[in-house]
């Protein structure tokens, strides 16, 4: 697809849609902890405002998923999954125990917090796999698509 960027309507919709992507992705990731949905759906969401943004907007647009920076968003959403597994065993329960976790609050709570900062490594990690895809399926030259 051989296209320039910059048409009024496209920027306008997206300027309209993508702030209402990212509280979407947000509910959806805080509400997924306790019911159907989560870490993996948010992950797509945002991922999905970040390549619409790209599409529309072109490679430079601000704000911005470089390779880069997906590459290390892809990393340290399965670190952050790890670490607080990790964290979990070397408190004295098993892998992914939250109830265990160091934390000054009740342990119900601290379930609460451990299971969304699991969520959260998934949706920064998916968020980084689908950027990353997008840009190896959609190579870039010389500001068109």
């Amino acid at each position: 697809m051989r296209s320039t960027f910059g048409s009024p309507v496209l920027d306008a919709a997206t300027r309209l849609l993508v702030p209402f992507m990212w509280l979407f992705a947000a509910y959806v990731l805080i509400h997924g902890h306790d019911s159907p949905g989560g870490g993996f759906q948010a992950g797509v969401i945002l991922a999905a405002s970040l390549i619409l943004l790209r599409l529309v907007r072109g490679q430079g647009s601000r704000p911005n998923l470089s390779s880069r920076d997906a590459v290390t968003c892809a990393c340290a959403g399965p670190l952050l999954y790890g670490g607080i597994g990790v964290a979990s065993l070397l408190s004295g329960g098993n892998f992914l125990d939250y109830g265990v976790l160091p934390l000054p609050m009740d342990p119900v709570q601290v379930r609460v917090i451990g299971t969304l900062g699991i969520e959260a490594g998934v949706m920064v990690g998916v968020t980084g796999v689908l950027v990353l895809i997008f840009d190896v399926l959609a190579p870039w030259d010389d500001g068109t698509v």
